[in-house]
């Protein structure tokens, strides 16, 4: 599992024009090949009437595949500018689709390959991008002398609490990202002075959103 990696929370469309020509940009997310391509043809069907539906799409963790296509405009002047911008920004599990209204103006080599970048910067823009983390819940137990020093330990590194019990003991679960969590405990040991009790659950992916934790389904809106 890659620990991190910059992905779609929901897409969006923003549009751009240059010389009468109107770019829609349309932003989705594509876990797998199939999902992009659907996407895809989702789009040529809604503007039909198009000159032009040129797409770009990563898709896994590691951008393990990735494709982009011109659509009839001159080769590599959509497609593949389109790709670079989703390259550049590191996103992974993206399909990108551009769509030309021809104005009437030509616009030339450069002027098409920056006019579909700036309209692929201009969709993402309009998206919710998250960051994925591959992390590890962990239960902790203590008694309340022992839980503002962990309390600190947590918001010095930004470790987000998912519940928290307060009985007897004090009782929380976190969910930090896996290479941290030796670290994690190592300080939490230290500074309790070994009266913390902590427990390893399962690993999952998670995201912050707004200082909402994303998981499970939620990280698909």
């Amino acid at each position: 599992m890659i620990e991190r990696y910059k992905t779609i929370y929901s897409g969006g469309e923003a549009e751009t024009i240059e010389k009468k020509s109107r770019f829609i940009a349309n932003v989705r997310l594509a876990e797998s090949e199939e999902e992009a391509l659907g996407f895809i043809e989702e789009m040529k069907k809604k503007y039909w009437d198009a000159r032009h539906n040129c797409f770009a799409y990563t898709i896994g963790e590691r951008q393990e595949i990735v494709r982009a296509g011109d659509d009839g405009e001159p080769g590599g002047t959509a497609g593949r500018p389109m790709l670079d911008v989703l390259l550049g920004e590191g996103l992974c599990n993206i399909a990108l689709v551009v769509t030309r209204y021809f104005g009437g103006t030509l616009l030339g080599t450069g002027g098409l390959v920056r006019a579909y970048s700036a309209a692929a910067r201009e969709g993402i823009k309009a998206s919710t991008i998250i960051e994925k983390q591959y992390g590890t819940l962990l239960e902790i137990q203590t008694d309340y002398n022992g839980i503002g020093k962990i309390q600190y330990i947590l918001g010095k590194y930004k470790i987000p609490i998912t519940d928290s019990q307060y009985t007897d003991v004090a009782a929380i679960t976190i969910l930090a990202p896996i290479s941290q969590i030796q670290s994690l405990k190592a300080e939490i040991t230290e500074a309790t002075n070994g009266r913390a009790v902590m427990s390893e659950k399962e690993n999952r992916y998670f995201a912050i959103l707004k200082g909402r934790i994303l998981t499970g389904d939620a990280l698909r809106p």
